[in-house]
C-alpha cells in the first residue's frame, strides 16, 4: 500500500487499511473529538525512564507519539528540547538506539502511531534507504525532518514511500498561499502546523491565529491538521484542539521531565508518574474526559 494517493484537494487521501495514522484519525473522527499528540526525546533522561514513559503514554490518552531523535545542532528547538537532547546525548543515543526503542514498544503496543522527529544529518549518515527499511521494520509510521524542505526531500521520501512510511511536513504562519502547494502535494499522514513563529517552547499559541490558519489550510488539503508549538497547558490544548484534528504538546512535557532531574543528574523516583499524570491532564483537556 502506498500511503499517499491523490485526493480532492492538495495532499493525500489515506486508506486506513493497515495504516495506524489513518486509523487513529478515523477513530477520532468517529468519536467526534480531536487527538493528543505528545513529544518526548529518546532516552531522556535515561533509556530506562524514557521507555517507562513511552510505554505508559497510550494508557493516559496520547493518541499519537512523537519521539525526538537527539541531534547536536537542533536549530528549531527551544531551550527545553535542546536540554532534553543534551541529556539524551550523554547516553550516546544514536538513531539505531531510537529504532530499537520503537521495536521494544511495538512488542506490547501495536495501535498507537509513532512519529520520529528530528534533523536530516543522522538519517543521511545512516543511509536513507537503510533507514526507511529499518524504521518500517521497527514499527515507525511517519517522520518529520525539520531541516529538509519539500523541494529537497525526494532522496528520502522515495524510500519512505516504498516502505509505507509517511513523510509529514510542517506549515507555519509564514507559509504563503503560493508556497502551500509545494508543501501539500508531497505531504501524507497529516499536516503539522506550527502555531507560532520562532523556536519551540517560547511563545504561547493564539487561538484566534490558529483558527484562521487551520481554516486556510482546510481550503487546500483534506489531510488531518495537527497544531503544535506554544501549547503548554490543558486549557490551551483544549482551545487549540477545537480548531484542528490534533493538538501537539512537546516542550511542556519535556519541562516536567527536566524538572525531575537535579544538577547532579539524579532522577526523581516519581518522575514517570508525574509525566504521565501531566499527559493525562492534557488528554482530559483535549478529549473532554479520559478514559
Amino acid at each position: 500500500m502506498n500511503p499517499a494517493k491523490t485526493g480532492a484537494k492538495m495532499g493525500a487521501t489515506i486508506d486506513t487499511s493497515g495504516n495506524r495514522i489513518a486509523a487513529r484519525f478515523a477513530h477520532l473522527k468517529k468519536h467526534k473529538r480531536a487527538g493528543l499528540v505528545t513529544f518526548i526525546m529518546a532516552n531522556d533522561p535515561t533509556p530506562g525512564t524514557f521507555m517507562d514513559i513511552l510505554e505508559g503514554l497510550p494508557s493516559v490518552g496520547a493518541d499519537i507519539i512523537e519521539i525526538g531523535v537527539p541531534f547536536s545542532d537542533p536549530m528549531a528547538d527551544g531551550p527545553s528540547i535542546q536540554a532534553a537532547g543534551q541529556r539524551a546525548l550523554k547516553h550516546n543515543t544514536s538513531l539505531r538506539d531510537v529504532l530499537a526503542a520503537v521495536t521494544a514498544f511495538r512488542r506490547n503496543e501495536i495501535d498507537t502511531p509513532i512519529i520520529l522527529m528530528g534533523y536530516y544529518n543522522p538519517i543521511y549518515r545512516y543511509g536513507a534507504q537503510e533507514f526507511a527499511q529499518d524504521a518500517a521494520a521497527a514499527g515507525v509510521d511517519g517522520v518529520i525532518v525539520v531541516d529538509l524542505p519539500p523541494e529537497e526531500s525526494e532522496e528520502l521520501h522515495v524510500h519512505l514511500r516504498a516502505n509505507d512510511i509517511h513523510m509529514i511536513f510542517l506549515t507555519a504562519p509564514t507559509s504563503s498561499d503560493a508556497r502551500l502547494p509545494d508543501i501539500l502535494r508531497r505531504a501524507s499522514g497529516f499536516i503539522y502546523h506550527v502555531a507560532i513563529t520562532g523556536i519551540t517552547g517560547t511563545a504561547s499559541a493564539s487561538e484566534e491565529v490558529v483558527k484562521a490558519a487551520t481554516a486556510r489550510l482546510r481550503r487546500h488539503t483534506d489531510l488531518p491538521l495537527a497544531v503544535g508549538f506554544g501549547i503548554k497547558t490543558p486549557e490551551q490544548a483544549k482551545a487549540i484542539a477545537a480548531h484542528c484534528d490534533a493538538a501537539v504538546v512537546g516542550s511542556a512535557i519535556v519541562d516536567v521531565i527536566g524538572k525531575g532531574v537535579n544538577v547532579e543528574g539524579k532522577i526523581d523516583p516519581g518522575l514517570t508518574t508525574k509525566v504521565l499524570e501531566f499527559v493525562k491532564s492534557l488528554a482530559v483537556g483535549v478529549h473532554g474526559t479520559w478514559p
